[in-house]
């Protein structure tokens, strides 16, 4: 067996089982112990597993982020999916909050309702929501991150303070048993007053988003109402969000 097809039986072993120790892999692979060590240094240096006492397993915690543009192209079909899906949650009349996600871009591209009412701190969302009828657009101020198009600071914040909204749709960088986390914590600060602001929340997250972890925590999952993804969660999750009794959208 060639070391990628051994290094892809280790990564398919721990989606199953969530960690994988040396002695599994040795018989799993039929190989020696220093193959096995050799295989997990591999995935470890691909950024694919982290290697524990005696075995590995995924990374939780991440602290990189791509910017728009190539975070709109990725899972882009899933994240259309949720979008679509998402656009139809709102009804017309609703007053809403839409965050800079990727995926909250796709339910603005799909919103067919009238006579509502957009709060965002994103300018390519007020951009799409422009060239609709019957929408009334409140872009946030602030200051412009021009690598993740998103408006922010303190000023934004202050802004968002004067508003209250029926619905607040939002992404994550990761969703995990702690809540919903991003990398920065300026957006983090952002966000918890959105979710103040919000009668409801609702989450779309991808199913790349489940058990990640970043550096800045949003909210736990008791302050989510809805969440909507593309594929089913492992079972630890799922039983803490219905602990929360957080309402799972799995199309």
């Amino acid at each position: 067996m060639y070391q990628d097809e051994r290094m892809e039986a280790i990564v398919n072993y721990i989606k199953q089982h969530d960690r994988v120790d040396v002695e599994t892999i040795c018989k799993m692979n039929n190989v020696s112990r220093d193959t096995a060590r050799r295989d997990l240094v591999k995935l470890e240096e691909e950024g694919k597993i982290v290697r524990t006492r005696g075995g590995a397993k995924f990374p939780t915690f991440y602290h990189e982020v791509f910017n728009y543009d190539q975070r709109l192209k990725k899972d882009s079909d899933a994240k259309k999916r949720i979008g679509s899906f998402a656009a139809g949650l709102i009804q017309d009349g609703d007053h809403l909050l839409l965050d800079v996600s990727t995926t909250v871009q796709f339910l603005a591209e799909n919103l067919k309702t009238e006579r509502n009412v957009v709060v965002t701190n994103s300018i390519d969302i007020a951009g799409i929501l422009s060239r609709k009828e019957k929408v009334s657009i409140h872009l946030l101020g602030g200051l412009l991150n021009n690598e993740h198009r998103s408006i922010y600071g303190a000023r934004t914040i202050q802004h968002l303070s004067d508003f209250r909204v029926n619905k607040l749709f939002l992404g994550a960088c990761g969703i995990s048993s702690n809540g919903l986390t991003i990398p920065f914590e300026e957006e983090g600060f952002l966000l918890k007053e959105m979710i103040k602001r919000s009668d409801q929340v609702i989450v779309l997250a991808d199913s790349t988003k489940f058990n990640r972890s970043y550096f800045q925590k949003v909210c736990g999952l008791e302050d989510i109402d809805i969440l909507v993804t593309d594929q089913e969660m492992d079972s630890h999750l799922t039983t803490i969000l219905e602990q929360y009794e957080v309402e799972t959208i799995i199309l």
